[in-house]
């Protein structure tokens, strides 16, 4: 989302606001405190009484009102905690297995005769690693639906893939598959490097597993029961509380509905941030985007498939112009562009 220039408009999107929910517990409250406030007027006929009963009720629903607010916020920054780790865990999780991947594809031998093989083993380790991720982000999905997109996995051998379908743990599988793969590739010539530097592969693709069991934990490891059932219980009890302290203690009706109606509003909108951010691998709008976060990396593997990204682009050397080293305040893209109508135009 974007804030806007004065970072007010955005407060009146619907889409992933907790407004609508708050607002199921806000408005009633706040009737019932205007109503509890007529009747009281209708009955007693003494506004002296609502004096001498608004220390005691008010002194109980503000202590009442500091626990429950202490555990809301608590709840609600455990959350945030939570999303953004799921988040970052990902990311680096993403990180480690496209630079093992994109290492291979640096490390490829560049013979001529070699290039079958290369093509092949190519278009396998895009494939298996797209598969990789994918299963990854299977592990961790809380969503309804975990259909993400692979690349086509057509060619594969079938029991091979009947087997990884009956398998615990379909990532484990696929990474022990990359790395025999990768050990394939380096034994037959397909990958020239020393095994000193190749190891970086197997180290980064291992640093990736162990990222994946410490994003598993959150779903693992839920927020604990009995705070969340203890502060949702609090909570409801202090919906009773407010309206009827605010209906005894202050003297406008109109205003006891209004401070009810901003008091319930505000806890049970912080209450709902925290229940959506604190499982951040389902399906609620404002989750983690785990089926865009696979198809970003689908088209980070194509795109190191061309010869244009494995091998550096040429380069016409002019010493004196070149070693002035001068820089350019440019867009990168605009210049691009530039400079392919300047191609085309000189052609």
């Amino acid at each position: 989302y974007r804030h806007g220039r004065w970072a007010l408009a955005f407060i009146w999107r619907k889409r992933g606001s907790v407004f609508p929910k708050a607002l199921v517990f806000a408005v009633p409250c706040g009737m019932l405190a205007f109503l509890m406030h007529l009747g009281w007027d209708l009955i007693v006929h003494d506004s002296s009484s609502r004096e001498d009963k608004s220390g005691l009720g008010s002194s109980v629903l503000s202590g009442f009102t500091f626990i429950l607010g202490f555990l809301i916020v608590f709840r609600s920054q455990q959350a945030y905690l939570r999303w953004w780790e799921g988040g970052t865990l990902m990311q680096q999780l993403r990180g480690e297995w496209f630079n093992a991947y994109s290492s291979c594809i640096a490390f490829l031998n560049s013979s001529e005769e070699m290039q079958p093989q290369v093509q092949k083993f190519m278009h396998q380790l895009a494939r298996l690693t797209s598969m990789l991720y994918g299963s990854a982000l299977t592990e961790v999905s809380e969503m309804q639906d975990n259909s993400f997109d692979f690349l086509e996995l057509e060619g594969f051998s079938v029991e091979s893939l009947e087997f990884l379908h009956t398998c615990n743990n379909k990532c484990e599988i696929v990474l022990q598959w990359i790395q025999r793969l990768v050990h394939e590739a380096s034994r037959t010539g397909v990958i020239l490097v020393e095994p000193p530097i190749l190891s970086r592969v197997y180290n980064q693709l291992g640093n990736g597993i162990v990222l994946l069991n410490n994003a598993q934990k959150l779903n693992a490891f839920p927020i604990p029961f009995p705070l969340a059932q203890m502060i949702t219980v609090m909570l409801l009890l202090h919906w009773v509380l407010t309206a009827t302290v605010t209906a005894t203690a202050v003297q406008s009706r109109y205003w006891a509905g209004f401070i009810s109606f901003v008091v319930i509003f505000a806890f049970w909108c912080i209450h709902y941030i925290a229940v959506e951010l604190e499982q951040p691998f389902g399906d609620d709008v404002n989750d983690l985007p785990l089926i865009e976060m696979q198809k970003d990396l689908n088209a980070s593997l194509r795109d190191l498939l061309s010869d244009q990204a494995r091998f550096p682009p040429g380069f016409d050397f002019d010493a004196e112009h070149h070693t002035r080293l001068e820089s350019n305040k440019v867009s990168l893209h605009n210049y691009i562009s530039a400079m392919s109508s300047k191609s085309l135009t000189d052609a």
